[in-house]
């Protein structure tokens, strides 16, 4: 059998592949980014970058309606996005398969929250299933579709973290695609005015008792019985954290997480001793299996935040008496290692912006994006960040809430399309005298450098059309608009005032090409070490290549700066804001012709 080193995130496109999948969209978002990048290899597979993740699962709803496969990803936060669309599927059914794929971020690594969505399969009545291992996420893609088809409903299936990104091997098979089914019209199931949705609400009710029914013998749902002294529920990561932790004990692994197998378990119950959960984020199965009469513990023992690894289980059932062995302590755990922050990289644009920003003294309401890191030190130069698209909406609400000086949004090319339209037509149509200012780096930068309407490239990197941010806002009616090139630091900071003193809605898009995306001619920079006073003007641009030289200026008493040749891009905002002009343009040519010379 063909055997593969997989992630999660691989082995759901894998599973997209051998299901049949023929559509697929998603807005990228960590930890879900890489199953739609391993998609878009399928050729058979009709896969895109859509605006927001609603637009994604539109996209795959009309597909399913129209009788092709169809499959939306997106992480967690994203399912808030397109929650409104997941509601009325549940109430429509579907007509071929349709699974949305939510990547749940317990730990924040790269999220404003944490939130466990297993409560939206609940609140939206669709089935949900969790894999444990990449080779249990590539089967539940196809288990999922055969649910989806065989109830009429959506289907949502659940990673978190750990599962999308860990590898394991994974068994691979052949494509087997279902003929496409035919659409038909009918308005009473597809179409949701108040009427057809009253009969639709019925249906929904009688399918999740036939899902529970279902739930009983799924092969995902199964008990591994061992000493009955200590019965663990769990699923997902923390199924295997448990393993490792309780070799020994009676397991109910739970693969379909909703709707929960009450009989199965209160027979698991009935077999063992003592009960208890183990789940990361909310007692879900916890509070569900109680709600059933059967006694169970969880958050009175695990934690109910963070994310969990087989040494926060164990610290937690140490702590609780039900093992012996101490927590194993790793070098981390002592603080032996040392913290590694996040930084905009060398020669970011968006550092222009935002030391402009503080020298401005503005009140920043800023966005999700690579540009949120503008709230780090030394920077420090944002106040708020809430949810993609949300900068503009609350910059015009702490204008109208009597905000005292001023204040603009930060907001970044991908965002605007996502979210930012709709708030700035609002202030546009109260007329609300806010600066917006899109940071445009040609890229979604955060989560890997994928394409969106600014820039023109597609998923597949086919470069189409750019959607102009600067048409887009006079368009809809905004009439103060100014591009400008970020680096120009003097002329940046004259356009944000003259936009902030316009009073009226503004836009300012400030080209900032993210370095990575675009090409240029590197000229790095480099300290003159006899004109550097240390006077730490340079280090407080946070530039990640410029660092605290081991030599010290006598006079002061304080160390001089040193910038490395290899981090460098040569952006030049150092060699802008040294006072003392103790910077100099082109280190590598200077050093190359100086080797010239002497050979």
């Amino acid at each position: 059998m063909n055997k593969k080193l997989l992630s999660g995130n691989e082995a759901l496109a894998r599973g997209a592949w051998e299901a049949g999948v023929e559509v697929a969209a998603a807005y990228p978002g960590t930890p879900s980014t890489e199953i739609l990048e391993n998609v878009a290899r399928y050729k058979e597979i009709y896969s895109e970058w859509s605006t927001n993740e609603k637009v994604a699962l539109d996209v795959a709803i009309g597909a399913a309606y129209s009788g092709k496969r169809s499959m939306a990803t997106m992480k967690h936060v994203g399912l808030n996005v397109a929650s409104e669309s997941l509601f009325y599927a549940s109430y429509t059914g579907i007509n071929a398969g349709l699974v949305i794929v939510t990547a749940d971020d317990p730990g924040l690594h790269s999220s404003q929250n944490e939130q466990d969505n297993r409560h939206y399969a609940k609140f939206a009545k669709v089935p949900m299933l969790e894999p444990s291992d990449s080779q249990e996420a590539k089967e539940m893609v196809g288990a999922c579709f055969e649910l989806s088809e065989k109830f009429d409903t959506p289907v949502l299936l659940r990673t978190t973290t750990r599962t999308s990104h860990a590898k394991s091997i994974v068994d691979l098979g052949e494509r087997k695609v279902s003929p496409k089914r035919a659409y038909e019209k009918n308005p009473p199931k597809y179409v949701m005015i108040p009427g057809y949705a009253k009969r639709r609400h019925p249906i929904v009710e009688e399918r999740l008792i036939k899902l529970a029914e279902y739930a009983e013998t799924c092969s995902f749902n199964k008990m591994e019985m061992g000493d009955t002294s200590l019965g663990i529920v769990a699923t997902g990561p923390s199924y295997q954290y448990a393993k490792e932790v309780f070799p020994n004990a009676s397991f109910l692994k739970l693969g379909m997480v909703w709707p929960l197998p009450k009989k199965l378990i209160a027979d698991f119950a009935s077999k063992v001793k003592r009960l208890i959960v183990i789940e990361e984020l909310d007692p879900f199965f916890e509070e569900n299996i109680r709600i059933m009469g059967i006694p169970a513990e969880g958050k009175n023992i695990f934690p109910l935040v963070d994310e969990f690894s087989p040494e926060v289980v164990r610290k937690s059932a140490h702590a609780a008496g039900l093992v012996d062995a101490p927590p194993i302590e790793r070098a981390f755990d002592k603080g032996v290692l040392p913290m590694r922050p996040p930084v905009l990289c060398a020669g970011c644009g968006h550092r222009d912006v935002f030391w402009v920003l503080r020298k401005l003294k503005v009140t920043v309401n800023s966005d999700i994006g690579c540009y949120a890191l503008g709230v780090m030190p030394p920077l420090t130069a944002t106040d708020t960040i809430g949810a993609m698209g949300a900068s503009i909406g609350v910059a015009a609400g702490m204008r109208r809430g009597g905000l005292d000086g001023s204040n603009v949004a930060v907001i970044g090319d991908s965002t605007f399309f996502h979210a930012g339209m709709p708030a700035l037509a609002n202030a546009i149509y109260n007329q609300t005298p806010i600066t917006t200012i899109v940071v445009d780096n040609r890229t979604t930068g955060m989560t890997g450098h994928q394409g969106n309407p600014a820039s023109g490239m597609t998923l597949h990197r086919d470069l189409h059309a750019e959607v102009d941010i600067a048409q887009v806002v006079r368009g809809m009616g905004i009439e103060e608009v100014v591009t400008v090139e970020s680096r120009d630091l003097d002329e940046f900071e004259s356009v944000v005032k003259k936009a902030i003193k316009s009073n009226k809605p503004a836009v300012v898009i400030a080209k900032t090409p993210c370095v990575f995306v675009t090409s240029h001619p590197r000229e790095t920079y480099k300290i003159v070490e006899e004109d550097c006073n240390g006077c730490t003007m340079c280090f407080r641009i946070g530039c990640p290549a410029i660092s605290k030289s081991e030599v010290m200026d006598e006079q002061h008493n304080r160390p001089k700066a040193v910038i490395d040749p290899v981090a460098c891009v040569g952006c030049g905002l150092c060699y802008d804001v040294c006072a003392r002009q103790a910077i100099l343009e082109g280190a590598l040519k200077q050093e190359a012709s100086l080797v010239s010379h002497v050979s």
